[in-house]
């Protein structure tokens, strides 16, 4: 079997090197920088390692659509981000699925691992394949969707770990699909009923995940209010049983701050207005205009707040321990900070520094180079930061000042004087 995978991030090259030391399989991305680290065994997003690239013997990279001729399995992990109106943006998914079909074969599989809302795959996708390959759906070709249910960043949480959904237009397709993918899956497969249920079942696990979130974070604009210590809070309410351990923060990246739009978006195609699922992005999407306030108040209280001020803010990815800073909250902080007339200094061991400035104009500098400032904001609890602990907070906040330490992970370290400490 030649499996061609198109759209090489964080899931695609995951599931690139997996069938590739099986099957024969051409790893296709636009790409050719990313393209050229992956031949020399470097993945940047530190999702695969040197060793693991030595084993996928049958894989190649390639960024020339042909070289997907023969491929009896098309797999499409595309990202699917939202537009600036929160639509879904569908152009990568539709070039792909042109570049598919272009090559199509009879006899062949297209299996869709993007993120939509259910039906997109066959209103979408599917007339595109048959646009470009002159061949006919369900007589011709065949098409399948397993979500991707990767976590970047998380080794316990992989490909191989993870249950795997998958989903196709007949039964037939359907064994196929099963079995290929468990030759790669340890933890199983889940065989849903329709291609529509497990592009429903993927949206809502994102979904339902943006509003727990919500819920807390509100909770922490209330009880910061009520001088409430808001981590103290959780902890006593996870002595239940049965509470369910959700906790602040900022919420982005191109899954919970993006997925919930898809369905949104679904609802009102249909006629129906959704409420709670736009309200817990409202609330989410307000957080960093929280924080930033926050920030200012807090320089207030001790009167260090001036024009210039300096601000050093470690991380920026849109969560820990991870590369991807794709749609992270961080940079609208960043941006309220700099509304509010402060200075900024931004550090991050594990974005890649060009492509951030690049993307969002700010500027990344080593952490070595920042100098103490008056506010020291932990937004991003990268490991490296976590590791250093109590040295790293003396040595980046000048005295007086603020700590801000948003998702409450030095809570617990040895409070300096003079220097004021807040976290949702």
């Amino acid at each position: 079997m030649k499996i061609g995978v198109l759209g090489l991030g964080y899931v695609g090259i995951q599931l690139s090197v997996a069938f590739g030391r099986k099957y024969e399989t051409i790893g296709f991305d636009l790409d050719e920088e990313k393209l050229n680290a992956y031949r020399f065994g470097v993945d940047h997003s530190g999702e695969v390692t040197e060793s693991q690239f030595k084993e996928a013997k049958y894989l190649t990279f390639t960024s020339i659509s042909s070289d997907l001729e023969g491929c009896e399995v098309f797999i499409v992990a595309v990202p699917t981000p939202v537009d600036d109106a929160r639509r879904p943006d569908f152009r990568a998914l539709e070039s792909a699925s042109g570049t598919v079909g272009k090559v199509l074969k009879s006899n062949s599989i297209v299996i869709y691992e993007s993120t939509v809302y259910p039906g997109a795959t066959e209103e979408v996708c599917v007339p595109i394949l048959e646009r470009e390959s002159g061949l006919s759906w369900k007589t011709d070709f065949h098409v399948g969707y397993s979500p991707e249910r990767i976590n970047p960043g998380d080794a316990e949480h992989n490909l191989q770990s993870i249950i795997k959904v998958v989903s196709a237009d007949d039964e037939e397709t359907l064994d196929i699909i099963a079995t290929l993918y468990s030759s790669i899956v340890d933890a199983g497969i889940y065989r849903a009923s329709s291609i529509q249920v497990a592009e429903a079942a993927k949206v809502i696990e994102n979904t339902q995940r943006d509003l727990n979130i919500a819920l807390v974070n509100e909770l922490a604009v209330i009880f910061d209010r009520l001088d409430i210590d808001m981590s103290e809070v959780l902890d006593v309410a996870s002595t239940k049983w049965n509470f369910l351990p959700f906790r602040p923060g900022l919420v982005g990246g191109h899954c919970i701050g993006v997925d919930p739009y898809y369905l949104t978006h679904k609802a009102e195609m249909i006629g129906y207005q959704p409420e709670v699922i736009l309200a817990g992005r409202r609330i989410n999407d307000n957080m960093s205009s929280f924080v930033a306030k926050k920030i200012v108040s807090e320089l207030r209280e001790i009167n260090l707040y001036e024009a210039g001020t300096l601000v050093n803010i470690l991380g920026v990815t849109f969560k820990e321990n991870c590369a991807d800073f794709r749609n992270s909250q961080v940079f609208c902080l960043i941006q309220q900070l700099k509304q509010e007339g402060l200075t900024v200094q931004v550090t991050d061991p594990l974005a890649n520094k060009k492509k951030v400035f690049e993307s969002e104009g700010v500027e990344i500098v080593s952490l070595r180079n920042l100098s103490a400032a008056p506010v020291l904001v932990v937004a991003v609890p990268h490991e490296d930061y976590i590791s250093v602990g109590q040295e790293l907070v003396n040595n980046l906040i000048s005295n007086p000042g603020v700590l801000i330490d948003i998702k409450a992970v030095f809570r617990k370290i040895g409070r300096v004087s003079n220097v004021r400490y807040w976290s949702l």
